[in-house]
């Protein structure tokens, strides 16, 4: 499988969950909050605690080889510029015009009613870190570190 091939299920797969308002599971650990998605041969599943601030993992299965993940940690730093509820819309919008584009990965700007999503990254779908904020009048009011690549035996 290429890089660009995993590239495009990962796209698939977050576009269908988190921002298309995907399966949500049974939790699979008191608190979690779980998304699921598979196609064919393919199984991703999204599980994370908290809401305003949050902590999560992203696993993409093929078959029952687990082949690519992603760990998460996201805050509102202001919430006098912005709720999680706001925080979010943000994030599904500028996400879903990202996923649009085929990728999940560098650099990306987006404004909505909301502030002004950024997102910046190293790497590539087999060793990657980034961070995504949204900035309200030019300030970073919420931001989320991520980091992840492929999963070998």
């Amino acid at each position: 499988m290429t890089a660009a091939e995993l590239n495009a299920i990962i796209v698939r797969a977050k576009a269908a969950s988190y921002v298309g308002g995907g399966d949500r599971t049974r939790p699979s650990r008191p608190g979690s909050n779980d998304l699921s998605w598979s196609g064919g041969e393919w199984r991703y599943f999204d599980s994370y605690f908290g809401g305003t601030d949050f902590l999560g993992q992203e696993v993409l299965w093929r078959g029952f080889e687990p082949v690519w993940a992603m760990n998460y940690y996201g805050q509102v730093l202001r919430p006098d510029l912005i709720d999680a509820e706001r925080a979010g819309a943000t994030i599904k919008a500028a996400l879903a015009c990202m996923y649009g584009e085929g990728r999940f990965l560098g650099g990306f700007d987006w404004s909505g009613p909301h502030g002004r999503y950024i997102d910046t990254s190293k790497g590539n779908v087999a060793s990657f870190r980034g961070r995504e904020v949204i900035e309200v009048d030019g300030v970073e009011a919420y931001a989320l570190d991520y980091f992840g690549g492929l999963v070998k035996p």
